[in-house]
């Protein structure tokens, strides 16, 4: 399949982040406040959502001053959205779920991508394609702990990526699952810090996520 000739780098590159900050921001300077706090505090990859009628200037934007920062464009809703998005610079792409005409669409993409599903039937067709590597959205509300313990019984194989409803608290018994490959979350990027421009808040919330992942990977 196409797809998995793209599956090893989206493993690396969540593999490498360990924690994904999943971020909306309203303007560009919120974006360049963010990805600063993040690096500092030693997130390098990021989940920039297009939630808001300034993030694909602001996906764009991040890709030419800070070209080592790794962002992914997520809530990837169409077909139209994914050139889009490839086109301002996407390092990766992220879906909150997959639908028939969009998984078609995420194969032939050019970069690599972390399909969405909520279920065990939406990952084995995921799988199917060629997607080993997959997010689990909302990962929370579809079981959380107990769902990616069940699925690795009969599909070691497959690599999640939980996003939603994951804190600082619970973070490193998500990361300690053997087929957690990475977990998204938005603790370290609350929208009232955005909003006040609290840099530092992120920035130290940052350094205790890459703290997480160290010590779990440590264990």
């Amino acid at each position: 399949m196409i797809a998995s000739k793209r599956q090893q780098q989206t493993e690396a590159l969540l593999s490498s982040a360990g924690i994904l900050p999943v971020v909306a921001v309203d303007t560009l300077d919120q974006a360049r406040g963010v990805a600063n706090a993040l690096l500092e505090g030693g997130l390098p990859v990021v989940e920039l959502t297009l939630r808001t009628p300034v993030a694909m200037e602001a996906l764009a934007t991040l890709k030419k001053e800070l070209p080592g920062f790794a962002i992914g464009a997520g809530t990837v809703l169409t077909i139209d959205q994914i050139g889009q998005c490839v086109g301002a610079g996407a390092d990766f792409l992220v879906t909150p779920g997959t639908p028939a005409h969009m998984a078609e669409a995420l194969v032939a993409a050019p970069i690599p991508v972390v399909p969405g599903a909520a279920s065990p039937t939406e990952l084995l067709t995921l799988l199917n394609l060629g997607f080993h590597v997959c997010k689990l959205f909302p990962a929370n509300a579809v079981g959380g702990l107990q769902m990616i313990k069940g699925l690795h019984g009969p599909v070691p194989q497959l690599k999640l990526c939980p996003t939603g409803g994951i804190t600082e608290a619970t973070a490193a018994d998500y990361l300690a699952q053997p087929n957690v490959v990475c977990i998204g979350g938005s603790w370290m990027v609350p929208k009232q810090w955005i909003t006040a421009g609290d840099w530092t808040s992120i920035r130290d919330t940052a350094a205790r996520a890459a703290q997480i992942v160290k010590d779990v990977r440590a264990a």
